[in-house]
């Protein structure tokens, strides 16, 4: 065995040094402690989750491939909330697959899909001592996307991942200081700084919260010239140092951190409102989740800017006494930014339920359809029914979204909305049209004239729309779930074809995911 010189032993790291000694921490969790792995999640059946066997006789290889092909957000609200649903749902691993590569593959894939908080919850039900380095990489993915660096460190200190990287080494100094090993930790940094590996600012971000662990208070400066990019590293870092971000870089922060910074506690409530907005639109944050924080910003004595003018038109939307008051406060809400606009719409989806059906507020029917719609409050959105003329965006919204069933619409009903349609390329035309077919409220000699006269052919097959009707057939609910999150890959309404989702609304109504079904549809109606 060929030992190290003296020179090179007082070159090593704290952490190559343990390793060369044999001293690196293990996991040693007492048999009767150790959970299964049999079944992996953290929503049961009973609480809303999927069934636990549904994915179990699938092929390893087919739902390998659905997940890994998901590497993005989906362009539906509802989608993406039942996207989260199957991957977080309390799941067997599928013939032929380890549980821990499908515990690995659903973290990521909810990684993808923004949602750290879920991937997080997921990662937790895995004892670490069966974590790969895979599991590993995307558990941490998912403590740094929710801001909870130190909940990364049972992964960083036990897990042997081969991962030598400067973030690597940066999250294994803060954890060597949250050990009670501070100064071993900040000299590692130290080391790391001088060295030249990793951004200076990224550097200097983990000495301030490596120190924050000890009794020390070495003064550490952080400096943000010359720094054009903000990483999701330096964000959640600052977020949880509660270090100022430079106005030039907040202002400019992409919709992956702004659906963070609205799930994370330490950012004031005016910057969580910001990203809340794109969160709700995603299906990140639900309608309820969107009150409460503005309520709370409401409360804020001494609160200011749009966030807290916002929060003032919302309580006017509830308790005004005078419905035409409430009414103009919820458009004054409603932004002019389509994805945002979605957001708000979700906001005010119980103020618009309150408001009472009346002629006087028809031109605003639609829309308040649509808000009531982003909840699910599809029995409130029918009471506006017979306040409807024919043909308008508010009756399509109903058809589409009336939990009624053996429910038709008539060509010439379809007619007065085709021919009133001023979307381009009347893609809301399609999309009623993929929806009513998708929920069998059309008949098909109907179906087949108006996809001629609108030029799309819905029958078409893709090897996506073979997989997600086969699984239709066979009634595998969770499949169907994880193939929709597949089939609406995208960032906007743009990337979805009516072909697409007319295959998804159908094998959702034939797996008995009626309701998503139609959630699904009318969205795309009220965002194409």
């Amino acid at each position: 065995m060929d030992l190290p010189s003296l020179r090179e032993l007082e070159q090593m790291s704290t952490d190559e040094l343990d390793e060369f000694l044999g001293l690196k921490p293990r996991v040693d969790i007492p048999p009767a402690a150790r959970r299964s792995m049999e079944r992996v999640g953290v929503i049961d059946p009973s609480e809303g989750g999927l069934p636990t066997g549904s994915l179990a006789a699938q092929p390893a290889s087919l739902v390998r491939a659905v997940l890994t092909g998901i590497d993005g957000p989906v362009v539906s609200r509802w989608g993406h909330i039942l996207m989260r649903r199957a991957l977080a749902s309390r799941l067997e691993a599928p013939e032929g697959m380890d549980a821990v590569e499908f515990a690995t593959l659903r973290a990521r894939t909810l990684n993808a899909l923004g949602e750290h908080v879920a991937a997080r919850a997921l990662v937790q039900d895995v004892d670490t001592g069966n974590y790969t380095p895979a599991l590993a990489d995307a558990a941490v993915k998912a403590y740094i996307g929710s801001s909870d660096i130190v909940g990364a460190c049972p992964a960083v200190r036990l897990v042997e991942t081969g991962r030598d990287d400067a973030e690597w080494r940066m999250l294994a100094g803060i954890c060597n200081a949250y050990a009670g090993e501070e100064t071993r930790a900040l000299n590692d940094l130290r080391r790391l700084q001088n060295r030249g590996e990793g951004e200076r600012i990224d550097v200097l971000l983990s000495q301030r919260f490596a120190g924050a662990a000890g009794r020390g208070r070495r003064a550490v400066t952080i400096e943000w010239d010359g720094i054009e990019e903000l990483t999701p590293w330096r964000y959640a870092l600052a977020n949880a140092l509660g270090e100022p971000v430079p106005e030039n870089l907040s202002q400019n922060i992409g919709s992956d951190l702004l659906k963070s910074a609205a799930l994370t506690p330490a950012i004031p409530l005016a910057e969580r409102a910001r990203g809340a907005d794109v969160a709700a639109a995603a299906g990140i944050f639900s309608s309820r989740a969107m009150v409460d924080l503005y309520a709370q910003i409401y409360a804020e004595q001494l609160a200011e800017g749009d966030a807290a003018v916002t929060a003032s038109r919302l309580r006017e939307a509830y308790v005004d006494t005078d419905p035409t008051a409430r009414l103009s406060a919820i458009r004054e809400i409603w932004s002019s930014d389509d994805e945002a606009n979605y957001g708000r719409m979700a906001l005010t989806a119980y103020a618009a339920a309150r408001m009472p059906v009346d002629e006087t507020f028809a031109d605003d029917a639609g829309a308040l359809i649509a808000s009531m719609l982003t909840a699910g409050l599809d029995r409130d959105a029918m009471r506006w029914a017979s306040a409807l003329d024919t043909g308008s965006q508010g009756w399509a919204l109903l058809a589409l979204a009336n939990p009624a069933e053996g429910v038709q619409v008539s060509d010439g009903e379809f007619d007065s909305f085709a021919d009133a349609d001023n979307s381009s390329r009347q893609r809301k035309s399609k999309m009623l049209l993929a929806g009513l077919a998708g929920l069998d409220r059309l008949g098909q000699s109907e179906v087949d004239e108006y996809s001629s006269r609108l030029g799309v052919n819905l029958s078409a097959q893709t090897r996506w729309t073979r997989m997600i009707d086969r699984a239709a057939e066979v009634e595998n609910a969770a499949l169907v779930a994880m193939l929709v999150g597949l089939g609406m890959q995208g960032a906007d309404w743009d990337r979805m074809t009516a072909r697409h989702l007319f295959h998804i609304v159908s094998a959702l109504r034939r797996v008995g995911m009626a309701a998503e079904a139609r959630m699904i549809a009318a969205e795309a109606v009220a965002r194409a």
